[in-house]
């Protein structure tokens, strides 16, 4: 019975349908695309036998580095102390951060012998300084384990793998850190209307995504989170990014069906309270077949192109000096944007923190900078380019003669239309976008994160881009886009990553010496002439925006901020 075998550390009756093994008895599939199907389909899901057994087979196949530890180390180090009763009361060790076991369907001996195995652990991989997920996933496996050993060794793999290009469990503070920091951003690109609530209810929206894998390996129930489990044992870390930002959306629909969506900004540890609620009581709404299929809906970019992001994201973090935990490693929002010192005459400081959660999440840790302003240093684009060189990336914001405000965040440094010679050149990334503020308030992002099927995730050789200028329509423009060097501040989304089925979806941004152009093909989201005095708007492929004010207007202010480090502030 998998009872004897496989369950010794379980509580049956706390396991509910999960307790009564059904369905297959063996996995015969050596297909990988086949077996990522039955993962998510849940083939496995009621043999608790059969789950442990395919378990096993996906654990051992981990690529890992050659000294590993397995069950007989285990065996060897504990010696008598294994026959001894394990203690709960074992402090785990300070990597965890003070995450406690989720007891999940274990008995509540068992719990004893998690804290035994990681501390085991602890010993054996002094390297790990940063590891909340662990006790979550230890106890997971621990349902599915012949003895202590067995789970030890199955930890061990997971922790040791080394497959290039392949993480299954954060081990530094670095990259914890920075994994929330790319959760913010795919929330913020594949979510938006509940990251919308998040900042509109929240007064720390990073704290609050900090929370992120504790929500899919701690808060939810063991029914559901033992489906991701087999997921991720196939298909990797990728899986919790898509069931945390799937968990975002269920939370916000949940608010808006309980007329709680419009609530007032409160204290971060309510509202990450309330989620964590939320979650750990999913299982009354939602079924864990619901949750994966929400998760798996979401079209994300490939592994390759968020692994990208979060080396963007460490980078960032480590040139900020945020290696190890401090007490305060990212500053609020609110902080970054104090309305007793930001001062713009075109938007308020609640109008500019609406705009900063929009950004890019290693850039909230900076505050804004005034760069440039027609108020101050005149309708020049000479002096614009003057003031902004050598910033990225940087915020333009343009109000009208009728009011309107609208603008773009721009990921590249103004400088780089150089490397086009004389020519009007497109440059920048896909984290370009461009937005309005008045009479309502929008994003329009990259058209090729709403739409990926417009492109493939492949490196190519750059394309020549033709854009329109001057409202003229592409063709009449020859617009070269120069290669952006190799490890400079934005490489994610860089055009150059991917086979654009169209050139037309990749002109970001360009200037010379008599305007500057946001956005290209078939029209330009914003045309700024040279005295920085007229202007006009329309729809364009790159950002599949309608016009963002007037279509012909006139420019009464024009501001573009830069990011400061607020760490050296």
């Amino acid at each position: 019975m998998a009872e004897e075998e496989y369950g010794s550390f379980v509580d049956w009756n706390q396991m509910g349908d999960l307790a009564n093994s059904s369905g297959p008895t063996k996995v015969d599939c050596k297909d990988l695309k086949e077996f990522k199907q039955m993962a998510r389909q849940g083939y496995w899901a009621k043999n608790h036998k059969l789950r442990a057994q395919v378990y096993q087979q996906l654990i051992k196949a981990i690529p890992c580095r050659t000294v590993t530890p397995d069950a007989e180390v285990y065996r060897d180090i504990m010696g008598n102390a294994g026959t001894k009763k394990p203690s709960s009361h074992i402090p785990l060790p300070d990597f965890v951060d003070g995450s406690p076991v989720p007891r999940y369907c274990l008995k509540a001996e068992a719990v004893a012998s998690a804290h035994q195995i990681i501390n085991c652990v602890a010993g054996q991989f002094p390297d790990i300084s940063h590891c909340p997920s662990l006790p979550a996933v230890t106890s997971l496996l621990l349902h599915l384990s012949k003895d202590e050993a067995q789970c030890f060794e199955h930890i061990s793999r997971i922790l040791a793998c080394n497959e290039p290009g392949k993480r299954l469990l954060d081990q530094t503070f670095l990259a914890y850190e920075s994994s929330c920091m790319t959760f913010g951003d795919l929330a913020i690109k594949y979510c938006a209307a509940a990251h919308k609530l998040i900042v509109a209810t929240a007064q720390d929206v990073l704290e609050v995504y900090s929370d992120w894998q504790r929500w899919v390996l701690g808060d939810l129930p063991f029914s559901h989170v033992v489906r991701v489990l087999d997921v991720y044992l196939v298909e990797g870390y990728k899986v919790l990014y898509r069931v945390a930002i799937a968990l975002l959306k269920f939370y916000r629909k949940n608010k808006v069906q309980g007329g709680q969506a419009s609530q007032q900004q409160q204290d971060s540890d309510k509202v990450r309270a309330d989620i964590q609620a939320f979650v750990k009581g999913i299982a009354s709404t939602v079924t864990p077949d619901k949750l994966l299929e929400k998760a798996f809906s979401i079209r994300l970019f490939s592994r390759k192109e968020i692994t990208l992001l979060q080396l963007t994201n460490e980078k960032s973090l480590q040139q900020k000096g945020i290696t190890v935990k401090q007490k305060r490693a990212r500053r609020n929002v609110q902080l970054a944007l104090n309305p007793d010192t930001f001062s713009s005459e075109i938007v308020s400081a609640k109008e500019m923190r609406d705009i900063w959660s929009w950004i890019p999440e290693r850039f909230a840790l900076c505050q804004p900078q005034l760069l440039f302003t027609t108020a101050n240093h005149g309708c020049s684009l000479n002096r614009f380019y003057s003031h902004c060189e050598g910033y990225e990336p940087t915020l333009l914001l343009i109000r009208t003669t009728d009011g309107d405000v609208c603008g773009a965040f721009l990921s590249t440094d103004w400088e780089e239309r150089k490397r086009g010679g004389n020519k009007l050149s497109f440059f920048g990334t896909g984290e370009c976008f461009v937005f309005r503020l008045k009479p309502e308030m929008e994003r329009y992002e990259w058209v090729v994160i709403r739409h990926p099927e417009l492109a493939s995730s492949i490196k190519t050789q750059a394309q020549e881009d033709t854009a329109s200028s001057e409202g003229q329509d592409a063709e009449n423009n020859s617009l070269q886009q120069p290669e952006k060097p190799a490890g400079d501040l934005s490489p994610f989304l860089s055009a150059r990553h991917f086979n654009l089925n169209s050139k037309n979806t990749s002109m970001f941004m360009a200037g010379n010496f008599d305007s500057i152009i946001i956005g290209g093909g078939e029209g330009n989201a914003l045309y700024i002439d040279s005295e920085l005095n007229h202007g006009r708007s329309g729809r364009c492929t790159t950002f599949d925006n309608p016009p963002l004010c007037a279509e012909t207007f006139q420019v009464s202010l024009l501001e573009t901020w830069g990011f400061q480090d607020a760490m050296a502030s």
